[in-house]
């Protein structure tokens, strides 16, 4: 019987020439360019497939979506982690989860475009030179300022590296950081009051839970200084959206630089999209060429694994 496998969220219409397709037997591949934000619209869509490929965190595949699904055998996710899954009800339904692995460095580079982009007032300049002006504004340099960093994992110790070979003083916190962690990446262990007090730069590279959900709010945003920027190409809602458009409309920072939101796609009429000194991106950071081929690969990789009665890089609950 030949297998059906919906791609979903393909936004670049990549999914069918990459992961070498051809290498599988009996499989029908279908690739979605279109978000489906309504569950009836995806359940709709894909209910005569035995695999779904989810792009990240791009669709929620919740319980109330599962169990519509009765053809549904195998999941697979870009990564090895995706909270948008309900993992658990996956597999109270016989449904396996199957997860890729990736290059870690693309986020990294895109947070130091958005650092870029916001303190060189790129996107403006740019901007003004089609139009036929030229210059408009001072742009701030980085060397001896201060680059705090939430969040000292890999894409964080990546960041820092960065920042120390541009001459900036780097600080980090999270709630688990170590003064050893911190003194192997060669960076000072501050406080988090410390951090948003004295950071000219301020960058998230958090794990999004329970802990992490909101912990950007008005406190924060208030204590950092009016000429510092806040970049966040982690998860959305580890920052409060409504208090970040605050601050922007009312100075409170001199600008953001953000590639993720509460709601992806970011909704057409949401207040970010009118912000100033924002930069918005859309939700990229790991959308480069380098990567989409690992993911690929292993998403061709975990449906032969299934087709052979195997199990390859199974994501499990929690």
């Amino acid at each position: 019987m030949t297998l059906r496998v919906a791609v979903l969220d393909d936004y670049q219409r990549v999914a069918l020439s990459l992961g070498g397709w051809g290498s599988l037997d009996d499989v029908e591949v279908v690739a979605f360019d279109e978000h489906f934000a309504d569950e009836d619209a995806l359940v709709a869509a894909v209910a005569g497939f035995e695999v779904v490929v989810a792009m990240r965190e791009r669709t929620a595949l919740p319980v109330s979506v599962i169990e519509r699904l009765p053809r549904l055998r195998l999941i697979v996710t870009t990564g090895m982690r995706n909270v948008v899954i309900d993992v658990a009800a996956a597999n109270r339904a016989g449904v396996v989860v199957m997860g890729t692995y990736g290059v870690i460095t693309p986020t990294s580079e895109l947070t130091w475009g958005l650092i870029f982009a916001v303190l060189r007032d790129i996107p403006a300049a740019d901007a003004s030179v089609r139009g036929g002006g030229w210059q408009l504004s001072l742009g701030t340099g980085l060397a001896g300022r201060t680059l705090g960093i939430v969040g000292l994992g890999n894409l964080g110790a990546m960041v820092a590296a960065v920042g120390l070979a541009l001459k900036m003083r780097v600080v980090a916190w999270s709630q688990n950081l170590t003064p050893e962690r911190a003194a192997d990446v060669g960076v000072a262990l501050a406080t988090k009051e410390e951090l948003f007090a004295t950071a000219d730069v301020v960058t998230i590279h958090l794990v999004l839970s329970d802990r992490t959900r909101g912990l950007v709010g008005e406190p924060e945003l208030r204590s950092m200084k009016p000429t510092s920027v806040l970049i966040n190409t982690s998860r959305g809602p580890i920052v409060d959206e409504a208090v970040l458009v605050r601050a922007l409309a009312e100075g409170w920072i001199k600008g953001a630089g953000i590639d993720v939101y509460g709601t992806e796609p970011l909704p057409a009429d949401h207040p970010l999209r009118r912000s100033p000194r924002c930069v918005l991106t859309p939700h990229i950071g790991y959308v480069t060429d380098d990567n989409y081929a690992v993911f690929f690969r292993h998403i061709v990789e975990d449906i032969a694994a299934f087709q052979r009665g195997e199990e390859l890089r199974v994501v499990t609950p929690g």
